[in-house]
């Protein structure tokens, strides 16, 4: 949800005077008085001390706070989300806002942003020679609950001034985070370990991600400027690019920058390794004009378009709409999803919602007035218009459905949009939306 001038202004002040647990609690109501309503039933002491105490009361009982599933990635690999349980959720919901409004985003950093998306990202890599990109390994459950504690109790949270708000660092980092089977990099091993860490699903780890990547970006956009790069982040997946692959060094030496083990990547490691982050050695490519240069999903050689087969796509599944009837081309699209998908259970998806998103997705790429796009919307209305009930779907929860600029974002091919969606919009929205994708 967005907030008004003056609803930031009361969150930033009640925040800023807290200074016990009532406090906290007062901030949160106050917070969830603006999502739900002012008739909304306020958050209790007990609920509170329930989820910040989670970690002791599971060991001791039976109590599930994350359901856990699997998301496919276009790697074909597998991404595990952890949903909290609606409880937990509800006081996730409210710290993201409060955090949000707390904390400024750094300017290189465009996932989970209010106001930015893939396309902002990719613009910065357009018609480029060269476009450098690596990802950071298991993002979210890199960070860990110590890591959370330490960064609110600096700027621009400021946790750490009084012990009784320290205490409050401590509450959050308990609803933030939750105990799970990590990897980490010890002694030049990697060794499994159980943490509790930032869980991928809960709306409060993209802000905190990008709180304690603040440092990273600073560093790495003092490395662009270096060597004449331009950098952004998306999440883990970070993006450096230019027109020249030469630089040189202070002895005089001339060194191709983007090689591993030259001044350039040393440096690249350093910085990601002493934010305890690692790269994902799989991910790293070097993608040089004349080939498909792509950023976040989108391909930026001459300006942010989509790939050209996402376009077929959509083009092929409305001429076998028109040609062959609704039910026969829902038989085909049907064996081509189960294929990408595997199982789906009991969930059927909509051919035409997934065809609807994949244009509203395409219009936020091109705009609203390409003609690609206007020509292709077209059909599809008229498609729409003799096939009304197949556009409907249920949602498992009583919230709106989404508008258009929101459905825009969940349609991206790219799982990383999705998750923005989770973050920013619930779990239950963007998980419909998803298995109609």
């Amino acid at each position: 949800m967005k907030t008004k001038p003056n609803q930031k202004k009361e969150i930033r002040k009640l925040f800023n005077e807290m200074n016990s647990k009532t406090d906290f609690l007062n901030l949160l109501n106050y917070t969830k008085s603006l999502i739900y309503g002012v008739k909304t039933f306020p958050f209790t002491e007990k609920q509170l001390n329930f989820y910040i105490n989670i970690d002791r009361i599971q060991k001791s009982k039976s109590v599930e706070t994350y359901k856990t599933f699997e998301i496919k990635k276009k790697s074909g690999k597998k991404r595990i989300i952890h949903s909290p349980c609606k409880g937990l959720k509800e006081f996730q919901k409210c710290l993201n806002i409060i955090l949000s409004t707390i904390y400024k985003p750094h300017t290189s950093a465009h996932g989970f942003v209010i106001g930015k998306s893939i396309v902002d990202n990719a613009k910065n890599h357009v018609t480029k020679n060269y476009v450098y990109n690596i990802d950071l390994k298991d993002f979210f459950p890199s960070i860990d609950s110590n890591r959370v504690w330490g960064r609110l109790t600096v700027k621009p949270f400021n946790l750490g001034t009084t012990e009784s708000r320290k205490q409050i660092a401590n509450m959050i980092k308990s609803i933030c985070c939750t105990p799970m089977k990590v990897e980490r990099h010890i002694e030049g091993a990697w060794i499994t370990k159980t943490l509790s860490v930032l869980p991928q699903g809960a709306a409060t780890s993209p802000v905190l991600t990008n709180a304690i990547c603040e440092r990273l970006d600073i560093q790495l956009t003092g490395l662009s400027k270096r060597f004449g790069l331009d950098y952004s982040r998306y999440a883990d997946d970070i993006t450096f690019s230019s027109m020249h692959n030469t630089y040189t060094t202070d002895n005089g030496k001339q060194e191709t920058i983007y090689k591993k083990d030259n001044t350039f990547d040393k440096e690249l490691r350093r910085i990601i390794s002493t934010q305890n982050f690692y790269i994902n050695e799989e991910k790293v490519r070097l993608q040089k004009r004349g080939y498909k240069q792509e950023v976040t999903g989108l391909i930026v050689n001459k300006k942010v378009n989509t790939p050209s087969h996402y376009i077929k796509e959509i083009r092929q599944w409305i001429y076998f709409i028109e040609s062959k009837g609704y039910d026969k081309a829902y038989e085909l699209f049907l064996k081509k999803y189960i294929k990408n998908k595997g199982e789906i259970g009991n969930s059927k998806p909509s051919m035409l919602l997934v065809i609807e998103g994949k244009l509203l997705y395409l219009k936020m790429v091109k705009g609203d007035t390409n003609a690609t796009y206007l020509k292709l919307k077209s059909r599809f209305d008229e498609l729409a218009q003799c096939t009304p009930s197949k556009l409907e779907y249920n949602l498992e929860d009583d919230e709106t459905v989404l508008n258009v600029e929101e459905k825009e974002t969940i349609y991206n091919r790219d799982i990383n949009v999705i998750i923005d969606a989770i973050f920013n919009e619930g779990l239950e929205k963007a998980m419909n939306l998803y298995k109609a994708k």
